[in-house]
């Protein structure tokens, strides 16, 4: 078996801190003779060039390449039928790590004719194509290595701090993710102390907000490899809002490690795990980008916050381990080959 995996993100300095990254390499390890493409042009984020000519320059080279390979296996955000997909003769596998989203009908429908497979988060994403007349598909949840976090209480003197471990790629992705809101409340909440995981873009750029904000006390940016286990030892419960599906993944990565040290969760509606926390009882589900709503939330968080950590745990280990998503990944590709 040999898989050629794009990545329809930049190939910066940290983009090994990158989930979809992470799963791509956990994927590799497991497939002697794999490659990896960059698909998105450029190295920093914000290319001007369209994304409908985004691999095109590279057909030459991957049409080499794939002499040597069985399949394709391309990561995007949302589900979109790149043209340069079409000329591809090997197999392709189409990961939309947000979701469904905001996709139309006749968007999925020309993508799921250019692919083999179109793999999915969520089972909602799944029932809504299927209602669409397009079945081929399937339902991959991404998974974490558990054996990296296990739960360590906050020292007991620590003011309620925060984690952040999704930083942005643009500048306006400060208030769409949620940055400059979270800023806002801690300028209101005395009581409140936040850690942001950066990963090398608009480092300069944050610093200067939270001296804006007079907020050097309380915030510490992180814009460095840490030990993620650790981070979350100081930590009474993690953060990640979006006001757009597109944004981040429906499950994402920080969030999981987060659950699997036993640390609960806030987070946006717009991310299918808005849905597991809700019904597992691990954590919020802030109602939006806004000051106001992360203040309820936190309110609700703080005041039920022995439940929401016992609840988290518990199930944070037992449903999001790594080798699920494996197996079942390898499994498709094996029924790929063979048809």
């Amino acid at each position: 078996m040999s898989v050629l995996f794009h990545l329809t993100m930049p190939d910066g300095p940290m983009a090994a801190l990158e989930a979809v990254m992470q799963d791509v390499q956990t994927l590799q390890k497991q497939i002697v003779g794999s490659q990896i493409n960059h698909f998105y042009p450029g190295n920093r984020p914000g290319s001007r060039l369209p994304r409908q000519l985004w691999g095109v320059a590279q057909l030459p080279r991957l049409r080499r390449t794939e002499k040597q390979l069985q399949l394709h296996h391309i990561f995007n955000p949302d589900l979109f039928p790149f043209p340069a997909l079409r000329w591809l003769k090997k197999p392709v596998v189409y990961t939309a790590v947000t979701g469904l989203g905001h996709t139309s009908q006749a968007v999925v429908q020309k993508l799921a004719h250019q692919v083999h497979t179109l793999i999915l988060p969520t089972l909602n994403d799944q029932q809504q194509l299927k209602a669409w007349g397009i079945t081929n598909t399937a339902v991959i949840r991404p998974g974490i290595n558990t054996r990296h976090f296990h739960y360590q209480p906050p020292p007991a003197e620590a003011p309620f701090t925060l984690m952040m471990a999704s930083a942005p790629w643009t500048s306006a992705q400060f208030r769409s993710k949620g940055v400059d809101a979270l800023l806002t409340v801690a300028q209101e909440r005395q009581d409140l102390h936040l850690i942001f995981l950066w990963r090398g873009l608009l480092a300069d750029e944050m610093r200067q907000r939270i001296a804006q904000a007079n907020l050097g006390q309380r915030v510490i940016l992180l814009n460095e490899r840490v030990d993620v286990n650790d981070i979350l030892r100081r930590v009474h419960a993690s953060i990640l809002l979006a006001d757009d599906p597109a944004l981040v993944k429906a499950f994402p990565h920080s969030l999981l490690e987060s659950l699997v040290a036993g640390k609960p969760v806030l987070v946006s509606p717009t991310m299918a795990l808005a849905e597991y926390v809700t019904a597992n009882q691990c954590g919020v589900v802030v109602t939006a980008v806004s000051p106001p709503a992360i203040h309820h939330a936190l309110n609700q968080l703080q005041n039920q916050y022995t439940i929401y950590q016992q609840n988290a745990q518990a199930v944070g280990v037992r449903d999001f381990g790594q080798q699920h998503f494996i197996d079942t990944t390898l499994a498709l590709y094996k029924t790929v080959m063979a048809q």
